[in-house]
């Protein structure tokens, strides 16, 4: 498959573009450096064109989970152009704010108030201010992945890894101001001894509780209510981190299918269908906190946002998706087992049905990984060992994926049982974590 131009553009970004991009997990490296096209010239469904025209069945990372709905959704597109052309910023502000804060309340009715932002990462930003801001204190419990920001990246400083159980391992907190060490603290899911032993120590001065309600595994009966009630205990807002989790298994918070319902929850990704909204919702008095600190931006008022926040709500309740996001993920979590099973393949397979992974064992797993990257890709499919479904994903789509998964899974244990599966790499193994591009 011939993709010169795509890695003519790569010599490019690593020339213009520190880290070789704007996005961690879209790095060709994290892939297969040297096969992976890394740029796009059109999307459409669940079809992605690379810059040399190659079509590609997108059954990898859906935009990193941001196109919950499929690329170039019609139904979005054509709200969002009609508000282009309408205009989309202007010294006053846009009336679908308004509606957005109300339809979004209405689909979580504990919370009353909204702020809107335009990435996850900010929003997060904007949810620990604001419970700083309301609690009067500086340090906050996390579990899991909450983005790049000095608060998050804390957690690293003068420690070898405290975040590497977190998503990503090894994040440098270079250029994070030192006097934070300390100022955030780790728990892992399910280990609700974890955060008790945090409160022990710091309850006087812990200033929110930030976790992801769900993600690679489900909570254990009882785990969520336990971090609620210890949030009560001690005084801290407890906040959901949903910028991967929400508008997943239902429309809305995956909080609401386990009944516990947080002080604040943060959304993103699928909220705008691939256009950049996030939002940080809340309970009335905590909320309100936010007017006595500085939270503002120009860029936060355009229209297009909630134009395609409100579409892609309107269409993701109307349709179910949610089901049809659990169904899709269902079906590639089996069919990588049952592959796996037949090829004498050892692998492990996890994560909500929505946002499906599987890793290779009993072998290197990123040489496996590259290899299974190239091997796709000359069968016509994006794929990694992630998959993000979508609602342009059909019941076609994962047949003849998984036909094509089945055999390059054959030969990876061939290959590997020769004990030459590295000679057949045509790029370079896969990354893991975070690292440095040279």
């Amino acid at each position: 498959m011939d993709i010169k131009i795509s890695l003519a553009c790569q010599q490019q970004a690593k020339k213009y573009i520190p880290g070789m991009g704007n996005l961690l997990s879209k790095r060709p490296d994290m892939f297969s450096l040297g096969v992976w096209p890394a740029y796009y010239s059109k999307a459409q469904g669940a079809e992605i064109w690379d810059l040399d025209g190659n079509r590609y069945v997108d059954m990898s990372i859906g935009g990193i989970g941001a196109n919950v709905l499929g690329y170039a959704d019609p139904d979005v597109n054509a709200a969002v152009i009609e508000a282009i052309n309408c205009g989309s910023s202007s010294s006053l502000n846009c009336p679908q704010e308004v509606e957005l804060a109300q339809e979004i309340c209405r689909l979580h009715p504990w919370a009353q108030m909204a702020r809107f932002v335009r990435s996850g990462g900010e929003a997060m930003a904007v949810a620990v201010r604001i419970a700083r801001a309301h609690s009067g204190r500086d340090m906050v419990a996390i579990c899991g992945y909450h983005g790049w920001h000095d608060w998050y990246l804390a957690a690293n400083i003068g420690t070898e890894n405290a975040l590497g159980e977190h998503l990503l391992p090894g994040l440098s907190p270079v250029g994070v101001p030192k006097a934070l060490a300390g100022s955030v603290l780790t728990f892992r899911y399910n280990q609700i001894d974890e955060l008790r032993n945090i409160i022990v120590e710091h309850k006087e001065k812990l200033a929110a509780i930030i976790m992801e309600p769900v993600r690679n595994i489900w909570p254990q009966p009882g785990f969520l209510e336990s971090v609620k009630a210890l949030a009560k205990e001690c005084g801290a807002v407890l906040i959901f981190d949903e910028i991967s989790s929400g508008f997943r298994m239902n429309t809305g918070g995956a909080h609401r299918l386990f009944g516990v319902d947080p002080d604040i929850a943060v959304f993103s990704k699928a909220l705008g269908n691939g256009f950049p909204i996030a939002a940080v919702i809340g309970r009335a008095n905590v909320m309100e906190s936010a007017q006595k600190t500085f939270i503002s931006s120009t860029m936060w008022t355009e229209r297009v946002g909630p134009t395609a926040a409100l579409a892609t709500i309107r269409k993701h309740r109307d349709n179910d998706v949610g089901k049809h996001l659990m169904a899709i993920g269902q079906s590639v979590q089996e069919g990588w087992a049952a592959a796996a099973a037949k090829a004498g393949l050892e692998i492990t397979v996890g994560g909500i049905f929505p946002l499906s992974h599987f890793g290779f064992t009993g072998m290197d797993p990123l040489v496996a990984k590259a290899f299974f990257v190239q091997e796709m890709l000359e069968r016509g499919f994006l794929a990694s060992n992630l998959f993000y479904s979508m609602y342009a994903h059909t019941k076609a789509h994962v047949d003849s994926y998984l036909k094509a998964t089945a055999e390059v899974f054959a030969d990876i244990r061939r290959y590997a049982d020769a004990g030459n599966l590295e000679k057949f790499l045509r790029g370079s193994p896969s990354s893991a974590g975070f690292k440095r591009v040279t």
